[in-house]
């Protein structure tokens, strides 16, 4: 029979086993992960495109990592309520951020942001692109670009154009609309699509340059008329809608991309996981097929190209800001 251990043998073995844990416990964690559901937060209302591409990866996503994949929505101040509360999340891969192209501008845009989107956040991957599309309400006695220049400049008061809020894609194409074209709009901030959406539809505002998406099914049913794309390219949901710069606008290239990211301090380990798996839904039929119903252009680059996409969009988009003086205290 072993002799029982003195007290200081005791100390000694119980502080090695306690120091093999902690060296052990991140492996150990990212080999359990996940092990409660995963939450994709939307930093915009329910019924946008961040809303819908979540709900089209969650629903992929889910039987992949063995867990519920939950997306919960957390709108305000132009996308950054949601990606603050990512970025001060616990950083285990449990909760992670939709973002967009929006994030990238508010970086210049908002004076104070409660996080720095490049040193706090590890992206994932990009999920799609999705064109923004200028329309009216189809009641409307606008028909194209060039008459809605000439009526938006004889307006009293000016036209007004919605955006997803402050600093977002869609206010800063609306600024360089005004820039080339040398009107006057007044700028309705919203806290998403779908109130937009309504707003548009009841004539309580004249016009977006919202994505496709959220306008796609209105625009099928002749509700909304399409004047031009934003992107450099027509896009394959509205092949017969012109661009910006077929319309008149030299250079116009603005688009809106969607993708995943993680608070910076997740592990690596499980990043790779959640890239890996949510590329390979981005890759499948089924959810190629969903995006061509939406207008979307599914992308699903390495967490490396991301990266270097939000770095270079950045620096872009400062440029822009400056150019168009859009600063939000």
């Amino acid at each position: 029979m072993t002799a029982a251990l003195h007290a200081p043998q005791r100390r000694t073995v119980l502080a090695a086993c306690a120091l093999a844990l902690v060296i052990a416990s991140p492996q150990a964690r990212a080999q359990a992960w996940p092990d409660k559901p995963v939450t994709l937060v939307v930093p915009f209302p329910p019924g946008g495109t961040t809303d819908v591409l979540a709900r089209a990866l969650a629903e992929r996503l889910q039987p992949l990592l063995g867990q519920p994949v939950i997306v919960e929505s957390k709108p305000g101040a132009g996308a950054t309520l949601g990606a603050e509360h990512v970025a001060k999340s616990k950083p285990d891969g449990h909760t992670l951020l939709v973002g967009a192209v929006h994030h990238t501008i508010a970086s210049s845009v908002y004076k104070r942001l409660g996080y720095d989107f490049q040193k706090d956040f590890k992206p994932l991957t990009v999920i799609a692109m999705v064109p923004n599309v200028l329309v009216v309400n189809a009641s409307s006695s606008v028909r194209s670009v060039a008459d809605l220049v000439a009526q938006a400049k004889a307006a009293k008061p000016g036209f007004s154009y919605g955006s997803n809020g402050n600093g977002t894609a869609q206010h800063l194409i609306g600024t360089q609309f005004q820039n080339q074209t040398g009107t006057e709009l007044l700028h309705i901030p919203y806290k998403g699509s779908g109130p937009l959406t309504t707003d548009l539809l009841g004539g309580q505002v004249t016009m977006s340059f919202d994505t496709i998406t959220p306008v796609l099914p209105h625009i099928k049913a002749g509700k909304l008329r399409p004047l031009a794309v934003t992107t450099g390219k027509r896009s394959s949901a509205l092949p017969e809608v012109p661009t910006l710069a077929e319309a008149g606008l030299a250079g116009f290239d603005i688009g809106t991309w969607f993708g995943v990211l993680a608070p910076a301090a997740t592990p690596a380990a499980v990043t790779t996981k959640l890239s890996d798996a949510m590329r390979q839904v981005i890759a499948s039929p089924e959810f190629r097929a969903r995006m061509a119903e939406i207008g979307a252009e599914p992308v699903g680059n390495t967490p490396e190209q991301m990266a270097r996409q939000i770095r270079e969009e950045t620096d872009k988009f400062a440029r822009l800001v400056k150019q168009a003086n859009v600063v939000i205290d």
